[in-house]
């Protein structure tokens, strides 16, 4: 199975971070800008937590929130799930698929170094990784 390592996938990325005092308008607008969907939350140089998409649809349009001040301290994701950069995309892969989210920190010593996207997925890991799926299917199938 083809696998890149995460190394490879973040390498010349821009990491983009917020603080936890930064207001659910200006990291929409940050977002906007970069054209990324997720934001990783930054306290001291190390990783406090990630803003999506996801959280700004659920937990800030869907509750009525005012963007203007709201701060993602408020409502962002603490302490999520992350990886590392020597680790294999696949890992990435089933974590987002397991958790049922779409973007994963990368980080290093608790400091992020990147971030993983779903998106990164349109390569040879998504090929494997559905292959991979349905094989596992089969196979519960066959011992049911």
């Amino acid at each position: 199975m083809a696998d890149r390592l995460i190394k490879k996938i973040i390498e010349g990325q821009e990491i983009v971070t917020s603080t936890a005092d930064t207001t659910v308008a200006d990291a929409a607008r940050l977002m906007r800008e970069k054209h990324i969907g997720a934001v990783i939350v930054v306290e001291n140089g190390k990783l406090a937590g990630i803003f999506t998409e996801r959280d700004a649809l659920f937990r800030v349009v869907a509750e009525g929130r005012d963007v203007q001040n709201t701060r993602l301290a408020d409502v962002m994701t603490r302490n999520p799930q992350t990886v590392k950069p020597d680790q294999p995309f696949s890992v990435a892969l089933q974590m987002m698929y397991g958790g049922k989210f779409r973007h994963v920190p990368v980080v290093e010593d608790g400091c992020p170094v990147g971030i993983i996207s779903a998106r990164d997925a349109l390569g040879p890991e998504l090929e494997a990784f559905v292959y991979e799926l349905l094989r596992q299917e089969q196979v519960e199938n066959i011992l049911a």
